[in-house]
């Protein structure tokens, strides 16, 4: 499912932009004229914005002609939204196209304001940036719990801070089971931890451009240590882009539950006030054989309950610094 704008964009704990879960409890129908209407602002949008413009003309003739024949005739609010994915995806195969329907009202973005970010800033240094836990565990087990990726200007200090307790561990633990995403240039800067040369770094967002790779860090002693990342399925985004590409790298052990799905490839256009739509605005390159993580989520290479996770996580680290 793709997530609703929020009322304006903040650097707080979604991937890339901040949402909210669109409320889908009841329908309310719209009329002929607002279902043209909606149809029309779709069509635009995806001549406007989606990346490739020849698809995006594909899907706008189709879309035009199942509204000439009358195919949304008597489609309500979510069901609409359904039809017109349908029929967007039906041209594209894109997964990351999605039309939504909010029974509320969708609030108008805006910039953030001073105040907005200086609100932002009290809330992470009141909560450590969402670095939850530190430690050593027994056997010298690194252990991190973290429960986003903050954004970078405001948390930097406390993830090198974090990052550096753990430096001497022997393998480390990344807890991510309540991690609700964030923002992907921290997503990329503790992976960086994780290597000792520039490794590519898949972001579903962004095209590939020299930012794409992850940085050696200085007096950094883990790329050469074992790592696992617990999940569950809460799980999510800028997070499940975390296991995903070190999964892909090799370089991790996921161990928990599949996560739960969200890539948040698009970008969200409000229509009115019920109706908007996720489109993804750039190609980034996928150099894996195995698809993203958008609706399937990433499978763990250990599937255990998310409970159990920590406990499994530990005893497979112990065993690997053991026979090292």
């Amino acid at each position: 499912m793709f997530l609703l704008a929020a009322a304006m964009a903040q650097p707080i704990l979604a991937y890339a932009n901040s949402f909210a879960p669109v409320q889908t409890s009841t329908e309310a129908a719209p009329d002929a004229v607002e279902r043209r209407s909606v149809v029309d602002a779709v069509i635009a949008d995806l001549k406007e914005h989606y990346f490739d413009h020849g698809v995006a003309e594909q899907m706008a003739q189709a879309l035009h002609a199942h509204k000439q024949a009358g195919d949304d005739a008597a489609a309500e609010g979510e069901a609409l939204a359904r039809l017109l994915t349908g029929q967007m995806r039906a041209v594209s195969h894109d997964m990351d196209l999605e039309v939504i329907f909010s029974e509320d009202p969708l609030p108008q973005r805006r910039e953030p304001s001073a105040e907005d970010l200086a609100r932002y800033r009290r809330m992470m240094e009141q909560d450590n940036c969402t670095f939850e836990e530190v430690e050593i565990l027994p056997h010298n087990i690194g252990y991190l719990k973290l429960n986003s990726f903050p954004d970078l200007s405001v948390c930097r200090e406390t993830a090198v801070a974090a990052m550096r307790k753990l430096n001497n561990a022997g393998a480390i633990i990344f807890d991510l089971r309540d991690n609700r995403g964030g923002q992907p240039a921290m997503v990329q800067m503790i992976a960086s931890y994780l290597f000792d040369h520039p490794e590519y770094w898949f972001n579903p967002r962004e095209n590939t451009t020299q930012h794409s790779w992850t940085q050696p860090v200085t007096g950094n002693k883990l790329p050469d240590k074992p790592v696992y990342v617990l999940t569950s399925h809460a799980t999510i985004s800028g997070a499940e882009q975390f296991c995903y590409d070190l999964k892909m790298l090799k370089r991790a052990t996921i161990v928990g539950e599949t996560t739960a799905g969200a890539a948040h490839a698009g970008v969200f256009y409000r229509i009115d006030d019920h109706f908007g739509i996720g489109i993804p605005e750039v190609k980034a390159i996928n150099p894996y054989s195995k698809a993203g993580w958008a609706e399937t989520g990433v499978e763990p290479d250990v599937k255990v309950k998310a409970a159990d996770a920590l406990t499994a996580a530990e005893k497979l680290a112990e065993r690997t610094i053991t026979n090292q």
